[in-house]
Parts: C-alpha cells; sequence; structure tokens
C-alpha cells in the first residue's frame, strides 16, 4: 500500500517540534529553487529545519521508512541546482543549525552546517585565525553548502579549497545513523578516507550536520596589482608567467563585458576598453611581497598590459576584491544566466577564454568571463532574454558546447559549483564509463532506496 503525504507529515509532526516542521505550501515555496533557479523544480511535501543532529535523524527514519526523498539544503546560494526541490520530497533546510565554536589552541573549529562562511572567518579572527576558503558569495553562503559542493574561492590558488580545511565531519545516513568521521586529528590514517567521500557529494550520501575545520594564522595585509590587456592572450600568458615564477595569494580574471558590468555598477574607473583584467595579489612578508609585486609587474607590462597599477593599502586592495566579488550580481542584471564553473589545466586557459569568446560569437548568445584564473577555475556567465525562446535555445546549446569544450582540453565540467541538476547530463562524457560505475556503486550501497538528493549529480540512473 502506497504511503500517503499525510501519514508523512502526522510522522513528521509526532516526532519533531513544532516550529521544525513547515508544511504551508506558501512557506515551503521558498524552498523550491536555490540560486540556479532551476525551472523544473519540484513541489516540496514538508520542510524540516532542524537544530540538532538528532532532529534530522527523525526526519531521515521517518523519510527513509516512507521511501520519500529527501533534499538537504543550506542557504539556496547554490549555482548547479543541488537544493532543488524534487516533487513529494522532504526539504531538510539546515539553516538554523548555526554553532560555532573556535579552539583556538589547536587552530581548529566545530561548525554546524547553516552558519554562513563569513561567520566562521569573523569568529575564527576574533581569535586571531583565519579560515580561508572564501567564494565569491562568502557573506550568505553557509559551511554546510560549502563541503556539499567543495567550494573554493579567490584564495585558493594558494591556499587550497575547502576540503583542505576539513579534519572530520558528523553526517547522517539514509538509514538515519549519525556517524562520526574523522575529528580535531591533525594526522590520521586508519580506515578508509571517508570524511572525503562526503566533500563535494551535493548531499547524495548523507546529511552533513557537523563538521570540524582546521584554521590557520590571519592573513597578512596583501599587496595587490591590477592589470589591464588589450587582447585575451596577454592576460591569459600573464597568467601562466606568473604562477610558474611564483604563488600569488589571489590571481582572478574579468574579461571585457564582466569589466564593462562590474563598472556600472561600481563607477570605480575601470577601463571598459580593455578585453581582460588581472588582480593579483601577494601576501608575503612586506620586503618579499614588493618583489613579487615588482615581478609581476614586469610580466604584465612584457606581455602588453597597457596599465599597471600597484598597491599596499589595504583599503584599495579591497576595493579591487569587492569589485571582483561583485561580478557574477553585476553580471546578472544584464538579463538571466546560465552559470558555469568549468576548469582546465592551467596551459590551456588561453584556449578555453578564446574558445568561449568563439562559442559567444557563434551562438549570439553574450558570455562574460570571470575566472580564478591562477588555478584554471572559470566561470562563463551566459546572459539571455527568457522571454526570446529562441535565444534562450541558443544560450542552453552554448552551454552545452562550453562543457564540451572544456572536457576535450583535458578539463572539468566542474571546477566548485558542482554538478546539482543543471550539468548532470554532462556528468558520463566527463568521468567515463567505469568512473561514472564507481560512482554509482558508492551511491547505492550508502543510499539503497535513492532517497537523497535523487535527481541530483547521478540522474534518474542510481538504483536502476
Amino acid at each position: 500500500m502506497a504511503t500517503s503525504p499525510q501519514s508523512v507529515i502526522d510522522d513528521l509532526a509526532r516526532a519533531l517540534p513544532a516550529d521544525a516542521l513547515v508544511t504551508d505550501p506558501a512557506s515551503t515555496d521558498a524552498y523550491r529553487w536555490d540560486r540556479a533557479l532551476d525551472p523544473n523544480a519540484g513541489v516540496p511535501l514538508a520542510v524540516v529545519r532542524p537544530e540538532t543532529t538528532t532532529q534530522v535523524q527523525d526526519a531521515v527514519r521517518i523519510a527513509a521508512h516512507h521511501a520519500v526523498p529527501i533534499v538537504p539544503r543550506g542557504a539556496g546560494s547554490g549555482l548547479s541546482g543541488g537544493s532543488s526541490a524534487v516533487e513529494g520530497a522532504i526539504i531538510i533546510s539546515l539553516d538554523r543549525m548555526r554553532r560555532i565554536e573556535v579552539d583556538a589552541a589547536t587552530r581548529m573549529a566545530t561548525v554546524q552546517p547553516g552558519a554562513f562562511n563569513a561567520e566562521v572567518k569573523q569568529a575564527a579572527a576574533a581569535h586571531g585565525l583565519w579560515y580561508p576558503p572564501d567564494p565569491s558569495s562568502f557573506e550568505f553562503c553557509s559551511i554546510g553548502g560549502n563541503v556539499a559542493t567543495n567550494a573554493g574561492g579567490l584564495c585558493c590558488v594558494k591556499y587550497g579549497v575547502t576540503t583542505d580545511y576539513v579534519l572530520g565531519m558528523t553526517v547522517v545516513l539514509a538509514d538515519g545513523r549519525a556517524v562520526t568521521l574523522g575529528g580535531p586529528r591533525l594526522k590520521d590514517v586508519a580506515g578508509l578516507s571517508l570524511a572525503k567521500l562526503f566533500v563535494g557529494s551535493e548531499g547524495t550520501l548523507g546529511v552533513i550536520t557537523e563538521v570540524v575545520l582546521r584554521l590557520v594564522p590571519a592573513q597578512r595585509p596583501p599587496a595587490t596589482v591590477v592589470a589591464t590587456f588589450p587582447t585575451l592572450t596577454g592576460a591569459t600568458d600573464a597568467v601562466l608567467a606568473i604562477t610558474r615564477t611564483m604563488r600569488p595569494s589571489m590571481l582572478e580574471f574579468m574579461d571585457r563585458p564582466t569589466i564593462n558590468a562590474v563598472e556600472d555598477e561600481t563607477r570605480m574607473g575601470l577601463d571598459r576598453e580593455a578585453a581582460a583584467m588581472l588582480i593579483v595579489q601577494s601576501d608575503e612578508p612586506t620586503e618579499i611581497a614588493r618583489e613579487d609585486v615588482a615581478q609581476i609587474e614586469q610580466i604584465c607590462e612584457q606581455l602588453g598590459a597597457t596599465e599597471c597599477y600597484t598597491t599596499d593599502d589595504p583599503d584599495e586592495s579591497e576595493a579591487f576584491v569587492v569589485a571582483r566579488r561583485m561580478a557574477v550580481p553585476a553580471v546578472e542584471k544584464k538579463g538571466t544566466l546560465l552559470l558555469e564553473d568549468v576548469g582546465v589545466p592551467l596551459p590551456r586557459l588561453g584556449d578555453l577564454v578564446a574558445g568561449i569568446e568563439q562559442i559567444s560569437a557563434r551562438r549570439e548568445v553574450p558570455i562574460a568571463v570571470v575566472a580564478h584564473a591562477g588555478d584554471g577555475n572559470t566561470h562563463p556567465l551566459l546572459v539571455f532574454d527568457p522571454t526570446d525562446l529562441a535565444q534562450k535555445a541558443r544560450a542552453e546549446a552554448a552551454y552545452g558546447e562550453v562543457m564540451d569544450l572544456a572536457i576535450s582540453l583535458g578539463g572539468t565540467i566542474t571546477g566548485e559549483h558542482g554538478i546539482g541538476r543543471l550539468k548532470q547530463p554532462w556528468l558520463g562524457a566527463y568521468l567515463g564509463d567505469d568512473v561514472l560505475e564507481l560512482n554509482l556503486r558508492i551511491k547505492n550501497a550508502l543510499d539503497p532506496q535513492n532517497i537523497l538528493n535523487p535527481g541530483a549529480v547521478f540522474g534518474d540512473v542510481t538504483g536502476a
């Protein structure tokens, strides 16, 4: 006999505090989408807003008993549709799980998944410490979402991405068991590295309810170089030359459409005619940073930069970083976005950027490119008018062609945003049959009912 929706809601109501369960359609509607605005998002049966691991377990056990899908959700800032609602699913929104505990002696923080990245940084800074991973959305993205997608950010060229700072976690499995993986130990090689398996798993293997994060000493104030180039090739060649000779703490790229979108918002005097702009920082000790800046400036000028502006003033440096962080929302004001985060080996960065420009021209779809250039992770932003069905179709075709291009260059279809639902059709082409089968074997072993975020990452083939 099929489970009735009301019986699921009744079981949830009996198990959870009244304020942890949301069933009113007008209220649950707010949990249907993340920032990707997936047009195929379903209507959830209920939203659970737990405050403890035990409450997450209760919700998962009920979902497992009734074979009802679960979609874990953080702040809803994802860009690949990873937390889009599934029809009739229970949304487990972790936004009320916000506790942060910093242990300055061990340089670690124990964090619940709903805490914002910025809040973790603030808590660490109060102890003279720093949590480096810094997505552009750091002010409103959650740690749980960062772990679920293995988020990176502007500092990752030197300091690495989220997985490099995850020491352990508590995760609720598909049958409702809570397990602790890893923990507050810097060196721990007993058994398989299961905690790392859940980093980047996008809610398909379990629901993360607590994370132990590694912190580092506070970053030194950086020195900054901003270089503008008349050609894309000059800028991408400069990226290669810089990374070949030093390890900058930031190396960001913006193309002309991005520069103009940001200038429209900031009016800070960016060169609208430049084909590309690099923002490069060094946070080495003062004398070394000055040497780095001089070398970066020399490299950029040799490769055709029309202007190099240098500063070690913290406020000026931060102004350029803020301008870079504004890229996505600035371009978003030009129309609806299809946002990618394809990455390639650094020597192929120029081929990727040039290829995207060609796709944009051929498909007659504006594509702005902003990139964590120092590690080859680009964010092509495809802009279209959703009321223009022909342009929408061209944008969707261009979206796939950008991913095909990245794969052909030995790259990846996602560097930090995850596969979600929007990129799932290209996962097989990227991984290949054997590696995809290994992924599915692990997914099926941990979630045999396929109730954890079904349709995300692996599509509908899981459990077949």
